[in-house]
């Protein structure tokens, strides 16, 4: 059963610039779709316009269902009630005004026999984690994974046809993730989700890459996708060197070719002269002479026209290929130093205990470790107390001294008020010259356009090089990196860099992230596991 058509669609930024065109698809009953695409080319953009939150300014969309729609941001209900989020404010004050003794007409008509509407959200929310929260909450009081899970039940309570996901996995922690999982692998719903979540993917086919050309499907799940993704761009590399060399060819033909035309010419006319041929003889030779030349260029020019033409095509579909360049592998302690070691630690909230154990552990140089726990467990804390920027409660912490970057999911290390280059210079403890920091940036993949450029507009993976650069320029390899959560802001292609660069990183990781693929990539050997 189709559940929604869409042909021919446009979006363009009030800038003019065009997001995406000619986008046309289909979603079926049961599909589970994995839309990807890099940051920025309007994949939350599309969800909202096949949520009928924003027009497309070209194109037609025809549903079938009414779908059911999941931001990545929230704010923009955090004045509403729970019932209201959840779309049944009206049905659910009519069921309490008809269970305190109303009779009035309208009320009934509000609740349309929806008897057990109640029961139904008591149901819903309890299966998604949300025993303690009631339908007069404030949606503002929710944290980030607990907002996503209201709306995740609001799925079970409406049953819809149509479900789109944004990024839904970015604030859930690891149970949150897997009951997601789980529910995607048995929903007979269709589904669109974007997602740069990679366990999710997984379970999702077809992939959809969005470009500002259009859609291009993949029949398959993630790793299908990444697999044809190689082929494709292996097959334009080949194709684009091949085109190269044809035009380098076709230039150095079209000069000989010349050359030897202009040779000739210049011996008929001097055989024409010393033969002593009527002058209009020689007039009718050179004119033809002439126009052959002429002839001969036009068909050269005309193949090495449409040699560049095909080559700028190419040069359109070229895959990105930027590597940074680190020298993170350059720690400078010994493998096995003691640099953190805790005893009986435990840190108070509102005069309790964090964590209802006290946490013993050692972290020595090389480690790589996660640390573990639900939403609101203290990971974070955690993080702190280990950094310094926090003090104990309870027990002993010993912090050895040692170089350290800490990269959160906000970026906290990049000044919003700064351009890209002065960002850099702030961080220049190695008094570095000016056209040394330029050559750092450009080993991280910014180039000269991207230098004055206002840290306040940098994306996710921009944030992300940015402080990575920021780190080599006041201290050549940090004897320790501590990332908090840092795949939810980075489409797929930057968390290929930085998984890259923390596998290749020899000093002592400490990671806080519910994405098993990236731990499992970088490499992490160890767990501190936090209750509560």
């Amino acid at each position: 059963m189709m559940l929604l058509n869409a042909q021919h669609m446009r979006y363009s930024l009030p800038s003019g610039k065009v997001l995406f065109r000619d986008v046309h698809f289909s979603i079926y009953k049961g599909e589970r779709i994995g839309l990807v695409g890099d940051n920025g080319i309007g994949k939350s953009t599309l969800l909202q316009i096949i949520a009928e939150r924003i027009p497309a300014q070209e194109g037609l969309l025809i549903p079938s269902v009414k779908p059911y729609y999941i931001p990545q941001h929230f704010g923009q209900y955090d004045h509403l009630s729970i019932a209201d989020v959840l779309n049944i404010s009206e049905r659910w004050q009519a069921l309490q005004a008809i269970l305190q003794g109303s009779s009035e007409i309208a009320h009934f008509e509000a609740l349309a026999d929806d008897w057990t509407l109640e029961e139904r959200c008591r149901q819903a929310l309890d299966q998604w984690g949300l025993p303690h929260v009631s339908l007069e909450t404030s949606f503002t009081q929710l944290s980030g994974g607990e907002k996503t899970k209201l709306f995740l039940a609001g799925i079970t309570i409406h049953q819809p046809e149509l479900v789109l996901l944004d990024e839904p996995t970015n604030h859930l922690d690891t149970q949150g993730r897997q009951q997601l999982y789980d529910w995607l692998q048995t929903t007979d719903a269709g589904v669109l989700i974007v997602s740069h979540d990679r366990s999710l993917l997984a379970r999702c086919n077809p992939i959809w890459e969005l470009s500002a050309t259009g859609i291009q499907v993949y029949g398959g799940d993630y790793a299908f996708y990444e697999e044809r993704k190689a082929e494709e761009e292996a097959a334009i590399l080949q194709k684009l060197d091949h085109t190269e060399r044809s035009l380098r060819d076709a230039g150095r033909k079209q000069r000989e070719a010349m050359e030897r035309k202009q040779k000739e010419d210049a011996q008929g006319a001097r055989k024409r002269k010393n033969g002593g041929m009527a002058k209009i003889m020689q007039n009718v030779n050179r004119n033809w002479a002439e126009g052959a030349t002429t002839r001969l260029k036009d068909v050269h020019e005309e193949k090495v026209a449409r040699l560049r033409t095909e080559l700028d095509q190419l040069r359109e579909q070229e895959p990105w290929h930027g590597e940074m360049q680190t020298n993170f592998q350059d720690a400078r302690l010994h493998t096995g130093k003691i640099l953190v070691k805790a005893t009986g630690l435990n840190h108070a909230y509102r005069a309790q205990a964090l964590w209802p154990e006290h946490l013993d552990f050692e972290i020595r140089s090389g480690d790589r470790i996660s640390i573990t726990g639900a939403n609101g467990s203290g990971k974070s804390t955690l993080v702190q107390l280990m950094m310094g920027t926090l003090e104990p409660a309870t027990g002993e912490l010993y912090r050895a001294p040692f170089s350290s970057l800490l990269l959160d999911q906000e970026y906290s290390l990049i000044d919003r008020k700064q351009t890209v280059i002065g960002q850099i210079a702030s961080f220049n403890e190695q008094k570095l010259q000016d056209h040394e920091l330029k050559l750092r940036l450009n080993r991280f993949l910014f180039d000269p356009e991207s230098w004055d450029k206002s840290c306040a507009v940098l994306s996710g993976g921009e944030m992300m090089r940015l402080s990575l650069c920021c780190m080599m320029v006041k201290d050549n390899a940090p004897d320790m990196i501590v990332l908090d959560e840092p795949t939810n802001n980075l489409d797929l292609r930057n968390i290929k860099i930085l998984t890259r660069t923390m596998a290749d990183y020899a000093g002592t990781l400490i990671v806080i992230s519910h994405d098993r693929m990236f731990l499992e990539e970088v490499g992490i050997e160890g767990e501190i596991g936090l209750g509560g």
